[in-house]
C-alpha cells in the first residue's frame, strides 16, 4: 500500500509550507535564544504548523504522505527547540522534572516501536492530547519570558505523559494505523 500511495502523491502547497517549518526550525541554530529573530522565525514555524493541515484539507489534498511529513517536521521544531532551550531549562527547573521528562520520552519511544512493529512505518497519531502536549510545549520559550517556567513545565509534563500513554494504548489497541485519530474513546472508523 505505501508504494502505491507513493506512486500516487503529488507534492502540493500544503507540502511546501510544511517544508517551509523544517527550513524554519534549522534557522532556529543560528539566532539567540531570546532574540527578536529567534521570536519571529519560531512564530513563523508555528503559524506553519497551524496552516498546512488546514491547506491540505481544504484543497482537499490531505494525505498520508502528507500527516507523515507534518510529524517529521515537527520532531524537527521539538529538536531544534529541545537543543537551544534544554541548557537554560536545565539550570532553572528542579531535578525530580528530568526523570519525569525521561519517563515521558520512554513512553513516547515504546509508541513509535509498537508502530513500527506492528504498522511497519513511523507512526505519530495526531490525537486531541497530542496536539494539546504541542501547543504547550511550543509555548515555552515565550513562558521562559514573562512566568513561572517550573509550574508552567510540571503542567506541560503532566499533559506530554497523558499523551504519550495514550498513543502507546491505541498502537497497542487497534489493528489499523489512521494518524489522523483523535483520541483513544474515538469510535467511529475513519476514511483512508
Amino acid at each position: 500500500m505505501d508504494r502505491e500511495f507513493k506512486k500516487a502523491h503529488k507534492w502540493n502547497v500544503a507540502d511546501t509550507v510544511t517544508s517551509m517549518r523544517m527550513a524554519a526550525s534549522l534557522f532556529l541554530i543560528f539566532f539567540p535564544l531570546k532574540s527578536i529573530c529567534f521570536f519571529a522565525i519560531y512564530t513563523f514555524a508555528g503559524l506553519t504548523d497551524v496552516l498546512d493541515g488546514r491547506l491540505a484539507r481544504k484543497s482537499g489534498r490531505a494525505s498520508e504522505f502528507g500527516a507523515r511529513l507534518d510529524s517529521i517536521s515537527d520532531l524537527l521544531l521539538y529538536g531544534v527547540l529541545l537543543l537551544r532551550l534544554f541548557p537554560v531549562l536545565y539550570q532553572t527547573l528542579p531535578g525530580e522534572i528530568w526523570y519525569v521528562v525521561s519517563g515521558i520520552v520512554l513512553v513516547r519511544f515504546a509508541a513509535y516501536a509498537t508502530a513500527a512493529v506492528k504498522f511497519h512505518c513511523f507512526a505519530s497519531l495526531h490525537t486531541w492530547l497530542n496536539k494539546l502536549t504541542g501547543v504547550a510545549v511550543f509555548l515555552l520559550p515565550y513562558v521562559l519570558l514573562v512566568s513561572s517556567i517550573v509550574v508552567y513545565s510540571w503542567a506541560v509534563c503532566i499533559l506530554a505523559f497523558a499523551a504519550s500513554a495514550e498513543e502507546l494504548a491505541i498502537h497497542l489497541l487497534r489493528t489499523d494505523y489512521h494518524a489522523d485519530r483523535k483520541s483513544i474513546i474515538q469510535t467511529s472508523e475513519l476514511k483512508r
